[in-house]
């Protein structure tokens, strides 16, 4: 026997102290932001609380660079009035080694918090030439090459609709340019070879990261509504013959920071 709370007990747990920190009894709308898309987070609306994450039960601290290990409580407007969000600035990895659980932490906190829906972004390299870095990708489905899942036991989810058709419309009618792509998670954290890209390309992805597919799957688990969104930074290994280099992943977020920002300020109140 253990006296460790199970997953989803510690997120209850992160949810009730997350309200204490906040003052925000219930949050509407989650949003992790991924490698490069921290300069967005300022857009979205008036920052009411920011927290350290390690303040919540069951978080670590932030451990790669462009993650700044805090959790914003935002509040903006939409079509019903206001809307609380909920902005994770950073995320645990699978690389990291924390286990599963870990990885999703967040998205169960979220979804303890009273979250309906959460976006999901990250940024990654793309296989199509016309994805210049800085293009942001809706994720219309995905391939989970980590070996893992966040789910226990015999608890069949469905995945077939895992990323929402109505809110990827929506984006497209706020951004008719916006491409849409099979995102591929790597366990990272080394980058991927050349032939790794050929096979993505063989088995149907268009973007290559080592995130998000975890998450997607706990957000489906507790029934909320996923939005991703990919932020290409560069141009998948073996396509342009150049090294890939993190700090390209965060100066491509930099400069996209706007558009980006726009997008999920258009895109959120109507979520």
């Amino acid at each position: 026997m253990t006296d460790e709370p199970s997953p989803y007990d510690l997120a209850q747990q992160a949810a009730v102290r997350l309200a204490e920190l906040t003052g925000v009894a219930r949050h509407d709308i989650a949003l992790v932001l991924g490698s490069g898309w921290l300069p967005a987070a300022d857009m979205l609306g008036e920052t009411t609380a920011e927290i350290d994450v390690t303040d919540l039960p069951g978080f670590s601290a932030a451990a790669v660079a462009g993650h700044s290990g805090k959790v914003r409580s935002v509040v903006t407007s939409s079509a019903g009035g206001e809307c609380r969000l909920l902005v994770f600035l950073s995320r645990t990895h699978y690389y990291e080694g924390r286990g599963v659980a870990a990885v999703v932490h967040g998205v169960r906190t979220a979804a303890a918090a009273g979250c309906r829906a959460i976006v999901l972004t990250n940024g990654c390299g793309g296989l199509k030439e016309t994805w210049t870095p800085g293009t942001p990708v809706l994720i219309s489905d995905h391939i989970n090459l980590t070996g893992a899942s966040p789910l226990f036991g015999a608890n069949f989810v469905d995945l077939t609709d895992l990323y929402s058709a109505r809110l990827r419309a929506v984006c497209k009618e706020i951004d008719p340019s916006l491409d849409e792509g099979v995102y591929v998670q790597f366990p990272g954290p080394h980058y991927e070879t050349p032939a790794e890209i050929g096979m993505v390309r063989a088995i149907g992805g268009h973007l290559a990261g080592m995130s998000t597919t975890l998450e997607a799957i706990a957000a489906r688990e507790a029934g909320m509504e996923i939005l991703g969104i990919s932020l290409v930074t560069n141009l998948a290994a073996g396509m342009s013959g150049a090294p890939l280099d993190h700090a390209e992943v965060l100066d491509a977020g930099r400069s996209a920071a706007t558009r980006m920002g726009e997008l999920l300020t258009r895109v959120v109140p109507r979520i």
